[in-house]
C-alpha cells in the first residue's frame, strides 16, 4: 500500500505541476473540435485528445518553471509545487520537456502535420510569447487569448487538416473571445497578487468597478458571438439553437452583478465560475448537436 500511495502522490504532483484543471478544459475543447469535424465519437478521436492533454500538462509545467520566482510572491500560487518546495526546478523542467515530447509524438504518430503544427504553435505561443509578454504589458491577454482558440482547431485538424474555412475559424474565434473575460475575472479576484509579483496589471490603471464593467462588455461579446456558430453551420438544430440562446441570456443575466458598486471579491469568483460553466455547456450542446442527439 505504501508503494501505491507513493505512486499516487507522484501522479498528483505531476498533475498539479501541469495545471490539471486547465489541461482538462483544453482537452475538452480539443474533443469538441474533433466531434464537430467528424460527427462521431470513436477511438481515433482519443489520439488528439491524449496528445493535447500531454502537451497541455507539459506547457503548464514549463510555465510553472518559467514563473517559479514570481509564483512564490503571490498567495494564489505560492502553494504550487516548485515555490512550495515539493519538487526541484530542475526536475520540474525535465518533466515538462518529457510531457511536451510525449504529446508531440502522440500527435505525430496518430494525426497529421496540421494538427502537429498547431500543437507546437500552441506551446510556443503560451510558453514562448504570452509568458514573457505578460511581464511587460497589461494587455498581454489579448494576443495571449489565441492560445484558447488553438485546441479546438487541433481537434478539428486531426480529422480534417484543412482548417482555413468558416466553420473552424468561427469556432476558434468564439474560444478566443471567451478567453478574455475569463482572464479579467481572474484579475478581478487576484489583481493585487499580480502587482505584488511585478506583473503589469490593468488594476493599476482601472479601479475594480471600471474593470468589472469592461469585463461585462466582453462577456456580452462572448454571448453574442455564439450567434455566429449556427450561421456557419455549428449547432444547426432548433433545440441546440434554443439552448445556446438561453445559455447566453443566462450568462449575461448572471454577469450583470458586475455592474454593481462595491462588489465583494466572492462575487467576482462566482462570475468566474459561471463563465467557465458556460463554455462547458456550449461545448456539450455543440457536440450533442453534431452527433444528431437533438434530431
Amino acid at each position: 500500500m505504501a508503494v501505491v500511495r507513493e505512486i499516487l502522490s507522484r501522479i498528483r504532483l505531476i498533475l498539479n505541476l501541469g495545471k490539471i484543471r486547465i489541461a482538462i478544459l483544453v482537452t475538452l475543447s480539443t474533443f469538441t473540435g474533433y466531434v464537430l469535424a467528424s460527427g462521431e465519437v470513436n477511438l481515433f478521436g482519443l489520439i488528439p485528445v491524449a496528445g493535447v492533454f500531454l502537451l497541455a500538462l507539459g506547457a503548464g509545467a514549463l510555465n510553472q518553471y518559467q514563473e517559479r520566482f514570481r509564483d512564490g510572491l503571490m498567495s494564489r500560487t505560492a502553494g504550487r509545487p516548485i515555490p512550495a518546495g515539493k519538487i526541484s526546478a530542475e526536475k520540474a523542467l525535465t518533466i515538462s520537456l518529457l510531457l511536451l515530447l510525449a504529446g508531440t509524438l502522440v500527435l505525430a504518430a496518430g494525426t497529421n502535420i496540421t494538427a502537429v503544427a498547431l500543437g507546437i504553435l500552441s506551446v510556443i505561443w503560451y510558453n514562448g510569447l504570452y509568458t514573457y509578454l505578460k511581464r511587460i504589458s497589461s494587455l498581454a491577454v489579448i494576443p495571449g487569448s489565441v492560445i484558447g482558440a488553438l485546441p479546438p482547431l487541433i481537434g478539428w485538424a486531426s480529422y480534417q487538416p484543412e482548417i482555413f474555412y468558416p466553420q473552424p475559424m468561427v469556432l476558434g474565434l468564439f474560444f478566443f473571445i471567451w478567453q478574455i473575460p475569463h482572464f479579467w475575472l481572474l484579475l478581478l479576484n487576484f489583481g493585487t497578487d499580480y502587482q505584488k509579483a511585478g506583473y503589469p496589471s490593468l488594476t493599476t490603471w482601472l479601479d475594480s468597478q471600471q474593470l468589472a464593467r469592461l469585463t461585462f462588455s466582453w462577456i456580452i461579446a462572448t454571448a453574442v458571438s455564439i450567434i455566429l456558430l449556427p450561421i456557419y453551420g455549428l449547432g444547426n438544430s432548433l433545440v441546440s439553437q434554443v439552448l445556446l440562446f438561453f445559455s447566453s441570456i443566462l450568462l449575461i443575466w448572471r454577469s450583470t452583478i458586475l455592474l454593481r458598486s462595491n462588489l465583494e471579491r466572492s462575487k467576482y469568483l462566482l462570475t468566474f465560475k459561471g463563465i467557465n460553466f458556460f463554455i462547458l455547456i456550449v461545448m456539450c450542446i455543440l457536440a450533442l448537436d453534431r452527433l444528431s442527439v437533438f434530431e
